[in-house]
């Protein structure tokens, strides 16, 4: 299929939403924004599209992804990225939703306190790995090529940007995507298993796939 691959601009907040929904439930119901904020879809979205808007730059912000156009439409997204300081800025982007949406202190930690069983199973590549996260596509256009032609122009971003190795997440059991990012290139690296998490997610952990850019 043809795609159009551009920059996310702050008028796709609403697809990129949706899309980092998708990519962090995978294959199961349930993500880490489901769990953390404990609301109903339509508002967990619209406290998402703050986040994908907020001063702050975070992988969940429009800033960071690239989308795939098909049909005249956006049909698919990731995030591309430096994994260095990660978790500070979305943690701090977060707040800053919270505080546009309204939310007291005691809800603001409890977001946080209900978010923390991820923290036993995440295996992020280090500090001087280009990132790739939050990978996902409309159902009706997968297995299109879709992902694959975002992937190779975030691997290439990271090349430009002087990255010698990306990485990239994804739940253990989420075959698609396993099957997806190898023929991407990618290689295991490690995993990390976890019984309280896997009872809350019904996944036994994270995987994380690795791959040099010295030669795209």
């Amino acid at each position: 299929m043809t795609a159009t691959i551009r920059r996310a601009t702050p008028d796709d907040a609403a697809f990129i939403a949706r899309t980092i929904l998708a990519a962090q439930r995978g294959h199961r119901p349930r993500g880490w924004f489901d769990i953390a904020l404990g609301w109903p879809e339509p508002q967990s979205l619209a406290f998402m599209e703050r986040i994908a808007t907020t001063q702050q730059q975070s992988w969940w912000h429009v800033s960071q992804f690239i989308v795939a156009e098909a049909e005249g439409k956006p049909a698919a997204a990731l995030c591309a990225m430096p994994a260095a300081g990660t978790m500070v800025a979305a943690r701090s982007a977060i707040e800053e939703a919270a505080d546009k949406t309204g939310l007291n202190a005691s809800e603001l930690a409890a977001i946080f306190r209900r978010g923390a069983y991820i923290a036993d199973c995440w295996v992020q590549g280090g500090d001087g790995d280009w990132l790739i996260e939050h990978v996902a596509s409309l159902p009706a256009y997968r297995g299109r090529g879709l992902v694959q032609a975002l992937i190779g122009h975030a691997l290439a971003a990271g090349q430009a940007a002087g990255f010698r190795r990306a990485s990239i997440s994804f739940l253990i059991g989420n075959e698609a995507a396993e099957r997806c990012f190898a023929k991407a290139g990618f290689t295991f690296a490690v995993e990390r298993r976890e019984t309280a998490f896997e009872a809350l997610i019904g996944a036994p952990g994270f995987r994380r796939f690795e791959r040099g850019l010295n030669c795209i």
